[in-house]
């Protein structure tokens, strides 16, 4: 049995104390840790609308909500790993390259301690930084599950680093390895009929949300293990990948997504993979209708957690 355990909602109410992700306790001694949930407030990548720097805050309050043990397998995490809130990546408001800077630094030594990360954004470009951070000898897969591919090249006159351009950025670095890389959900109105052919050309597995339900769960998941198995995966969830019926407070909504039954469903189906990392990103709270994305985000990432140490 495990010594790092959140706050038991039997003795204190879920509303009192003070707020951290899924009640458990702040340490910041990594060599203690199995897994961790760290924030990080920043979405100076951000192309429209913003807030999503202000994820991390309202999806600790709201993970107050989720218990211990999973509702299919009935067991917990918990019992097992030593989980714990590492706090939040430093990053700078007023200078991007130095918030990737800083976020880098802080992965690497997570990785050094070979704790496994999940985290709550902020806007997509995080995840660039954190597979800096996490790199290892070789170039490892994504499971990106988004309404956008995220490769596009440049923004606005040739600005490489923005929300919408993290993956091309990290495959350009052989960070990531395109043939182990699957994106799922994609949909929505494009720039250009070729926005998504770089990304194809590299070897991309892009499975859209119409393709989605023409192969319906089961192959879909099939054709997800086959390319991914094997593999060390880092799992990005862009919760604009969910329907904004669902999810609506987030930067870039698109309709035609998800539900959130269905992602539960999807994310179960993927616990035989080797997850070395993951994120939950683009919650942007001043978008929110009570609280209701902070919510779907903390349930998705408690969902992501029991998939990676197995216990769904």
């Amino acid at each position: 049995m495990t010594k790092i355990k959140p706050l038991s909602s039997m003795s204190t109410p879920r509303y009192a104390d003070i707020s951290t992700f899924f009640r458990l306790p702040i340490v910041k001694d990594l060599s203690k840790l199995d897994y961790c949930f760290c924030g990080v407030p920043w979405d100076g990548g951000t192309t429209n609308r913003p807030g999503a720097r202000h994820g991390p805050r309202e999806v600790r309050n709201a993970s107050s909500l989720v218990r211990l043990y999973h509702p299919v397998s009935l067991k917990s995490p918990y019992d097992i790993y030593n989980v714990a809130d590492v706090g939040d990546c430093p990053v700078n408001p007023a200078d991007l390259q130095d918030s990737l800077s800083k976020i880098e630094i802080f992965f690497k030594n997570i990785s050094k301690m070979n704790t496994i990360p999940i985290s709550i954004g902020g806007d997509h470009l995080i995840s660039l930084p954190i597979l800096r951070g996490l790199k290892k000898d070789k170039a490892i897969g994504i499971f990106q599950f988004d309404s956008h591919s995220d490769t596009w090249d440049s923004y606005f006159g040739g600005y490489k680093y923005t929300h919408g351009t993290p993956f091309r950025r990290a495959i350009e670095e052989k960070l990531v390895d395109p043939t182990k890389y699957v994106m799922l959900g994609i949909r929505g109105s494009l720039y250009d009929p070729n926005d998504l052919k770089w990304a194809q050309d590299q070897g991309i597995t892009i499975i859209t949300i119409d393709e989605y339900y023409e192969m319906g769960l089961e192959k879909c998941i099939e054709k997800i293990l086959k390319i991914l198995e094997g593999s060390d995966i880092y799992f990005t969830l862009d919760i604009d990948g969910i329907d904004p019926t669902f999810a609506p407070g987030t930067g870039t909504p698109e309709v035609g997504g998800f539900n959130v039954r269905e992602t539960q469903v999807i994310i179960r189906a993927l616990k035989n993979l080797n997850f070395v990392g993951g994120d939950v990103v683009e919650v942007s709270p001043p978008f929110d209708i009570n609280n209701m994305t902070s919510h779907v985000a903390a349930t998705i990432a408690f969902e992501m957690l029991c998939t990676f140490t197995k216990t769904n």
